[in-house]
């Protein structure tokens, strides 16, 4: 039998890393905003996967251009990903409908019981 290289592919399962996800912002109302000029492949399965660690957390986008493909091979945007998976958008700016909202107390208890304060940084 031959030396024969890189032929075979064997399985394997990667260890789960705990990780943490930092949102942009927490509006009063229990909303997490997350702004974004560019949405890489490596933002959007981070943000697939806050959300099924997460689900009563309620995650918004804000996209500089929301039309956007995610990709130059796909005609999928931004906005249409977020439509996909669950997550509220918007283009620009936080909407002042968004700012309105009262605020939940089922939303924001959700948040805190989940929700770590990080510590700042000596400058």
């Amino acid at each position: 039998m031959k030396a024969e290289y890189e032929v075979y592919a064997l399985p394997f399962v990667q260890p789960e890393k705990a990780r943490t996800y930092t949102p942009d912002f927490f509006l009063p109302n229990g909303i997490v905003v997350e702004t974004k000029g560019r949405f890489l492949t490596d933002d959007r399965q981070k943000m697939k996967l806050v959300k099924e660690a997460n689900p009563s957390i309620d995650i918004r986008f804000v996209f500089s251009r929301a039309m956007q493909t995610i990709s130059k091979a796909s005609s999928t945007t931004y906005a249409m990903w977020c439509e996909k998976y669950g997550f509220p958008w918007a283009e620009g700016s936080v909407p002042q409908a968004w700012l309105d909202e009262p605020p939940c107390e089922k939303r924001i208890a959700a948040f805190m019981a989940v929700a770590k304060t990080k510590s700042k940084k000596a400058s």
